[in-house]
């Protein structure tokens, strides 16, 4: 039930920003489209909800409880940033406005913009380890969670090689072709275009 429940909470969430999109720029329902993207937590909060019953009801915890963790971990670091990148696109396409700022290429613009997507995965890798080891605790000796420590494993491997790729484009920057000018300030390229979507 948590495996569907979590393709359930995905599929509801695009759905939620789809209508959300269109009702503010198709249909001019600016109020609407705040309360459709405000609604995007709700989905999380059912998905925590349901996974805490399934575990206080004597079910197994195994790998559908850990991935449900790492699911929430990664909407909570990455939903905002990801409705608010969908809105410029949104308003730039369907409600006239300027076309949104691309993410740097280059120099230490790209470094800086590397970095901070890493410190949203961070973030979220912290969400998710904290959720992990509640699960953990809330189950005690009661159960196996062998299978919850081994996410939060993954989770610390896949924050540490995210990591590495980050510092990569410190290490070995890439440069702009020859020809081209590198982007060395991405102060106004580096975050995403300024709505006034929901948060999530």
């Amino acid at each position: 039930m948590v495996v569907w429940l979590i393709v359930a909470c995905e599929i509801g969430f695009w759905v939620l920003l789809a209508l959300g999109l269109a009702a503010r720029y198709l249909l001019g329902w600016r109020r609407t489209s705040v309360v459709l993207l405000l609604c995007e937590p709700v989905l999380e909060l059912v998905l925590f909800a349901v996974t805490a019953v399934d575990l206080r009801d004597g079910a197994e915890p195994g790998w559908e409880h850990g991935l449900a963790a790492l699911y929430i971990g990664y909407t909570v670091a990455f939903g905002h940033y990801t409705i608010r990148w969908l809105d410029g696109h949104a308003a730039h396409r369907l409600g006239g406005g300027p076309p949104p700022p691309r993410p740097p290429r280059y120099g230490r613009a790209r470094a800086r913009h590397e970095a901070k997507l890493w410190l949203r995965a961070v973030f979220g890798g912290a969400v998710a380890l904290a959720l992990l080891e509640c699960a953990v605790r809330y189950v005690g000796d009661s159960g196996d969670v062998s299978s919850l420590r081994a996410f939060q494993w993954t989770t610390v491997r896949a924050v540490g090689i995210y990591g590495l790729i980050a510092l990569s484009y410190t290490v070995w920057p890439r440069r702009a072709p020859a020809g081209g000018r590198a982007e060395e300030d991405g102060s106004a390229k580096d975050r995403p275009a300024r709505t006034s979507a929901g948060n999530r």
